[in-house]
């Protein structure tokens, strides 16, 4: 499993011309892609990492701050593009093994207490932040 942290000052999500997630105070974008070997450790290590590294003003974590989260799925994250010009997504996993991983990661933080908002898993999304810092962080379990 992958994420790319993305420390933001205001995001949103939309969906078909419908704002499905936003925030408008620093908390963090996270991109969050499957491969087929991932299950309920990764989903725990994404999540702890999410939620604790201090990544926001101050050195301050998500947890700590009370921050937002949104979660959005991107299986392109494990794109491979070592030959040719066109990325293989065969290190992705498949939407039915991907869509509840990913949500498990989101219950994860729910249940630490944090605001999580969500893209809409398999559509086609604007993903839109304000890169704070910028920070971007990428991290694998």
């Amino acid at each position: 499993m992958r994420a790319v942290l993305q420390r933001a000052s205001s995001a949103s999500v939309t969906v078909d011309g419908e704002v499905v997630s936003s925030f408008d105070r620093q908390g963090i974008v996270a991109l969050v892609g499957v491969t087929h070997d991932d299950g309920p450790e990764q989903v725990e290590t994404i999540a702890r990492k999410i939620a604790e590294l201090r990544l926001l003003d101050g050195e301050t974590s998500v947890a700590d701050a009370g921050a937002p989260v949104i979660v959005v799925s991107q299986f392109t994250l494990y794109a491979d593009v070592r030959k040719g010009r066109r990325p293989s997504w065969n290190g992705a996993a498949p939407g039915p093994v991907a869509e509840p991983l990913v949500d498990a990661v989101v219950d994860a933080l729910r249940a630490r207490g944090l605001t999580v908002g969500t893209g809409v898993f398999g559509a086609m999304m604007d993903v839109a932040l304000v890169n704070d810092g910028p920070m971007t962080i990428l991290v694998e379990a």
